[in-house]
């Protein structure tokens, strides 16, 4: 019998897993859950119900303008993306083929860093403005017009040049994937270029298009960074509003459960769309569509086109970040910016590892389990992904703060010994944020990877007296060893550039990267939070040079 023909269902009955192995599996879903869950219960049963409060006052404010961002940077950046994806995968044109990865740079730059860059470059006293009066011999703000830079539309301009990458690294591989020979096909019944983009490309690639544009509202209702820099009043901000400023958890938790059902809303409808959406190559050959040579004005135009987004997503912002470090040199020995460093990589390399080896034993755990349950709780650990930041946050510390209470009272009872809040006030919060949140990346990266081994195997290894362990480490792991590496590295990256749960989980005086360059921007100091910044953008370069390797 060869490999491929042995059933995964029967493999599970000749390697039967262990109680511990498929007991871990639960309990890790657990925990990854139990924020979600802490939400929910928190905004049902809140001290103070001020939902009467927040519905005449200011929900409909956040619930608008969530709602308005949310659509216009999905629908721009589904424009954005996809159109580049079809430039790059169907034509050649002036350094085409450097575009074809410079398109993918911004998703190195958080959201927020293109904010406080484009804020530095076009407000008043900016480079632009200020050369303005002078060749115009303008005198003050009065004797001219320009817009508004702290405002709702350069929020949307700022998330969209940020985050288009999702919609065109999906979007591309679906349109490369496409077959030549229903390009042949539209072109012999007479389709331009126009005609066989709108009826052909793009039905197709409509799937990878919808995925991206939900990832791309998701990553906008979870921003907070962003809008609250261009005071635009959303859901993610009310959180921090009512919990912080009004002293009131359960609001927040209530405005979170908002929040939440939005995001459970948009992957419903995400999955919705595509239901019926079936397509199959029929053809036993696949044959690329050819790229066509584009010179002169249409040229000319695919170039500005491609190059116009990667130019706002990332030059822009980091050539205003990379001048500001460089000209504040001084700044990178500051001791603050070093423990800042310091614990970034700490905090987000123990989040990494921890999430990734949690990840790692729940798919082998249920892989081994010939339980229902933890089947069914696998694929709900992906929610944490989808779920904002904010949102964590107070679904973990509010329970969170509850045990360490209880715990420091029951210790200081028996033993006299006053240990303070170990959970809440440590990084432990942190951790298990990070680990909630980017879970689905290392799950995800390990079901895949483990996936792709022959079931034959870990058999083999079992039948040779092998424990369930060591099967574990001695032969998936070194099969898997690339993909849980890349896992690693995602979940780090993420853990580097996450920003509203660690504003809320963070202990008292710790400050991330992240926070570090929030906090100074905030306070109008780009040059002291210009080095932070760029060495966020340098761990966000990784992850790109990672996803640009793994789709060549």
């Amino acid at each position: 019998m060869t490999d491929t023909a042995i059933n995964p269902t029967r493999a599970r009955r000749i390697l039967p897993g262990g109680g511990v192995w498929s007991a871990g599996a639960v309990l890790i879903a657990a925990v990854v859950l139990a924020p979600i869950l802490s939400v929910l219960v928190i905004a049902l049963t809140p001290k103070e119900n001020i939902w009467p409060h927040l519905i005449s006052t200011t929900l409909p404010r956040y619930l608008g303008n969530t709602a308005v961002l949310m659509l216009s940077v999905g629908i721009l950046s589904g424009m954005v993306g996809t159109g580049a994806a079809w430039l790059i995968t169907r034509y050649r044109f002036f350094l085409s083929r450097w575009l074809e990865w410079l398109l993918l740079l911004p998703l190195a730059i958080p959201a927020y860093v293109g904010a406080y860059a484009l804020v530095d470059l076009l407000e008043y006293a900016g480079p632009v403005q200020t050369g303005l009066r002078q060749v115009m011999g303008w005198q003050n703000a009065r004797d001219y017009w320009f817009p508004e830079i702290r405002s709702m539309g350069a929020a949307i301009v700022v998330l969209t040049a940020a985050l288009y990458p999702y919609v065109y690294l999906l979007t591309r591989a679906a349109f490369r994937e496409q077959s030549g020979a229903s390009e042949e096909v539209a072109m012999s019944l007479g389709a331009g270029p126009l005609g066989r983009f709108l009826r052909v490309g793009l039905p197709l690639a409509r799937p990878a298009i919808a995925a991206g544009m939900a990832i791309v509202m998701m990553e906008t209702v979870n921003d907070f960074g962003t809008v609250d820099y261009f005071a635009v009043q959303t859901l993610t901000t009310g959180i921090f509003s009512v919990w912080l400023e009004s002293n009131n958890a359960g609001g927040a938790a209530q405005i979170a459960s908002v929040v939440l059902v939005l995001v459970i809303l948009l992957v419903t409808l995400e999955k919705f769309s595509r239901r019926r959406l079936r397509f199959f190559n029929m053809s036993g050959r696949h044959r690329p569509v050819p790229r066509h040579r584009l010179t002169g004005l249409a040229g000319t135009l695919a170039f500005a086109a491609c190059f116009l987004p990667f130019a706002l997503g990332f030059v822009l912002p980091a050539s205003v970040i990379t001048s500001h470090a460089l000209g504040n040199a001084d700044r990178w020995a500051d001791p603050e910016l070093l423990r800042a460093l310091w614990n970034t990589l700490s905090v987000g390399g123990t989040a990494a590892v921890v999430t990734v080896l949690a990840g790692v034993f729940m798919v082998y755990g249920v892989r081994l389990s010939g339980r229902n349950l933890p089947r069914l709780l696998l694929p709900l650990t992906t929610i944490g992904y989808a779920a904002p930041g904010a949102v964590l946050g107070v679904g973990i510390l509010i329970p969170l703060a509850s045990v360490d209470h209880v715990l420091a009272d029951g210790v200081e009872a028996a033993t006299g010994i006053d240990i303070g809040l170990v959970l809440t006030g440590s990084a432990f919060a942190l951790v298990l944020a990070y680990g909630v949140r980017f879970f689905a990346i290392a799950q995800g990266a390990a079901d895949a990877a483990m996936g792709r081994v022959s079931p034959s195997l870990p058999m083999a290894a079992r039948s040779l007296g092998r424990t369930q362990g060591q099967v574990l480490g001695q032969v998936y792991y070194p099969l898997i060893r690339a993909s849980v590496g890349s896992a690693l590295l995602l979940v780090f990256v993420d853990c580097v550039k996450e920003l509203p749960a660690t504003l809320l989980l963070r202990p008292f005086n710790f400050d991330t990267l992240a926070t570090r360059v929030h906090d100074q921007a905030s306070l109008e100091n780009l040059g002291d939070a210009a080095p932070a910044a760029v060495l966020v953008i340098l761990v966000g370069l990784a992850a790109v040079g990672l996803l640009a390797r793994a789709n060549r």
